[in-house]
Formats: C-alpha cells, structure tokens, sequence
C-alpha cells in the first residue's frame, strides 16, 4: 500500500549533457504561466474596475503592478544565485526529499493565496458586496494590496523556479540546458499567460468576467494544494495509485510533457493516488463553499441595503410631506380666522343696527 519515494541519481560525469531538457523547459513555462494569470488578473480588475477609471489613478494602478512584478522576480533571482552557487561550491550531493519538502510547502502556502485571490476577485469586480467605511465608499483593491500580493505571488513564482533547479545547478554539467530550456518555457507560458489575459479583456460582462476569474483561480489554487500534498507524499510514501494513463498515445497524455503540461497547474494529472484524488475535491469543494457562503452573504448584504435604502425613501418622503403640511397649515388657518372675524363682525353690526 505504501511505497517509498525513489532516489534521485544524477549521470556519469563522462556523459555528454544536451543543452535543451524538456523537463526545464516544463518548470519555466509552468511557473511562468501561474505568474502571468496572477499579474494579468490584477491588471484586469484594474482596467475594468469602476473606482479604478480615473485616468491618473488607473496609471498609478498598472504602474505599481509592473513595479512590483519586476522588483520581486529580481529579489528572487538574487536569492537563487546566492542559494545555488554556494550549494555547488560546497557539495555535490542534493537530498531529493529536502526539495520535495520545500516544494510542497511552497505549493500549500500558495494554494491558499491563490484561493483568497478568487473570493477577491468577484468582490472587486462588484459580484460580491465589499465592506464599506465610514466614508460609505466600497473598500477594494488598493494601491498597497496590489504591491504586496503581485510581490509576494510573483516573488513566490520564480522562487520556486529556483528550488526546482537546485539539483541542476548542483550538477554543474546539467545547468548549461537551463538557459536554451528556461527561455523556450518562458516563451510557451508567456504566450498561454497572454491569451487568457486577452479573453480577460474581451469578455465586457463583468459578472461572467468575475466568474471566469474565481474559477480559473479556484482551479489554480486546487491543482497547487493536490501538487503539494502529492510532495509531501513522495518523501513519506505513496499512496495507492487509482489510475494511470501516462503512456497512453505515445506519453500525449502525461503531465510531465507538452502540451497536457501547461494544464498541470489547474490540477490535471494522468497518475492519481488516493491521497491527490482526496486532496483535490476536498480543496475543491472547500473553495465552492466559501465562494457559496459568499454569494449568500452577498445576498444578505444587498437585500439588508436595499432594505435601508426603502426605509431611508420611506423616512424622506414622510418628512417631506410634513414640511409641506407646516408650509400649507397657517395658510388655511388664517383664512379660517378671517372668515370668523369677518362673520363675529357682521354680527356685531346687526346687534347695532
């Protein structure tokens, strides 16, 4: 039932090493991809935003993305240099279970980011109530939100990218097909990362736009949480394996390749444990739910508005019939009176009379 995780074996040093490696390649355009839905859905929101139209404002809004993106891919190339050319000065041995571990919980963290990115996202595209100040505007995205999660995701993105490459770079002949494979990935998950930012765009309804948004997102954040637990689970035993197809067509269908690689991240797998088939609907069914409660509370929220709003009309309108009955009443009771002096008068003249 429980098998224990292979050892990674590296080649002989007499072998000649090809300068292009699939499985870099692989690593690249995955990450590169979970990046660009990260920075494309912040832009989105951005420019379709209604508190965000304002030209100057909407400016200052792209320009701390971008700002962000860029200085957190530095940071964390910087920290891969300074993490690997140690670790290949100084050994030559990596432990595979130590960069499973790292990996896994990388992937845990950030599945639950991604998740909490989706029930913003509806939020800030107004399918769902936003909290109000005191002011009575809706509190959204902000200038500080928007610089630390493109950060803290884009930061978290290419550091992984690093992770998975410790044991080229401790492989010294092994990193020279990092540059040729790296810059193919780069390319394959950029172009994927634009055409889902470009059907972003296209879409006009905002609430199908929301919706297309938390889900990708939810899928997202569920094939990130499967991934690490399934790490967690090569260091400390595999579960039973549910299916397998692999090597079906020719390997068409494995995760490990082109294309059915590029949809690995949203949770596709053509070899399933119990533990992933677990870990998926569990996290899946998780993010439905909160997306459910949600829309309820939602639901709650606005009717509770409209509610106030009716009252508030009511309250106005009774108030603005009274002011006009204060307006009309010493109007009728002053002809009132005039007429009863007038009568009292005419009385009093007759008596005389």
């Amino acid at each position: 039932f429980l098998s224990l995780p292979s050892v990674k074996t590296y080649p002989p040093n007499n072998m000649s090493v090809p300068l292009f490696n699939g499985a870099v390649m692989t690593i690249f355009a995955r990450e590169v991809l979970e990046g660009t839905v990260i920075i494309g859905q912040y832009r989105t929101v951005v420019q379709r935003t209604p508190e965000w139209q304002e030209p100057e404002k909407q400016k200052a809004g792209l320009k701390a993305i971008n700002t962000a993106a860029g200085w957190a891919s530095l940071v964390a190339v910087i920290l891969i240099i300074c993490v690997a050319v140690p670790l290949g000065l100084l050994s030559r041995d990596f432990d595979e279970r130590v960069g499973d571990i790292i990996e896994g919980v990388s992937k845990v963290v950030a599945a639950f980011c991604i998740l909490q990115l989706s029930l913003k996202m509806p939020k800030f595209l107004g399918l769902y109530a936003s909290k109000k100040g005191k002011d009575g505007v809706q509190i959204g995205l902000t200038l500080k939100s928007i610089r630390f999660n493109v950060a803290w995701n884009i930061w978290r993105e290419v550091a992984e990218i690093g992770v998975f490459l410790i044991p080229f770079f401790l492989e010294g002949d092994k990193a020279k097909a990092i540059p040729l494979s790296g810059l193919a990935g780069i390319v394959v998950g950029g172009i994927l990362g634009a055409i889902i930012y470009i059907a972003n765009k296209r879409m006009k309804n905002k609430t199908w736009l929301a919706v297309f948004m938390a889900v990708l997102l939810l899928f997202l954040a569920t094939g990130l949480f499967t991934g690490g637990l399934h790490e967690f689970e090569e260091v400390w035993g595999m579960t039973q394996n549910v299916y397998n197809y692999r090597d079906a067509a020719g390997g068409f269908f494995s995760e490990k390749r082109l294309p059915m690689a590029l949809v690995k991240p949203f949770g596709y797998s053509a070899k399933r444990s119990v533990l992933q088939i677990a870990s998926f609907w569990t996290f899946l069914s998780f993010g439905c739910i909160l997306h459910f409660w949600k829309w309820f509370s939602t639901k709650k929220i606005r009717e509770a508005e409209e509610l106030a709003e009716a009252e508030k009309a009511g309250e106005v309108e009774a108030v603005d019939k009274e002011f006009e009955h204060q307006e009309t009443t010493p109007i009728e009771e002053k002809s009132e009176g005039t007429d009863e002096e007038a009568a009292s008068s005419g009385a009093d003249e007759e008596n005389q009379s």
